[in-house]
């Protein structure tokens, strides 16, 4: 997966897709191949009390969505990732890279 934490995103499949609806990674699971997105696929939970940390109440959460369903946005634009592998002090070196433009992302 070339996507990483605080990275911007667009939903481009899925129910959520219509409403092109974009916002940044808080949480990636590499196993399960799932992310989390901020303000994207919020659901509601019924919550009880555990101690003074956790009230009780209904409380809006977003929940994991598919890697795949999802594309990173470079410059407002949806865009596919590749690797540029490059030799820096004699060690290679991955960097991600935009495909649309080439232009180095990190």
């Amino acid at each position: 997966m070339k996507l990483k934490v605080n990275d911007n995103v667009v939903v481009i499949a899925g129910k959520l897709a219509k409403e092109k609806k974009q916002g940044k990674i808080l949480k990636i699971d590499r196993a399960k191949n799932k992310i989390i997105v901020e303000g994207v696929n919020v659901i509601t939970k019924h919550q009880k009390q555990a101690g003074p940390n956790k009230p009780a109440g209904i409380i809006k959460t977003e929940a994991p969505i598919d890697a795949s369903n999802v594309m990173y946005l470079h410059k407002g634009k949806p865009t596919r990732l590749g690797y540029q592998v490059t030799e820096q002090n004699g060690k290679k070196v991955k960097k991600r890279v935009a495909k649309t433009t080439g232009e180095l992302i990190d």
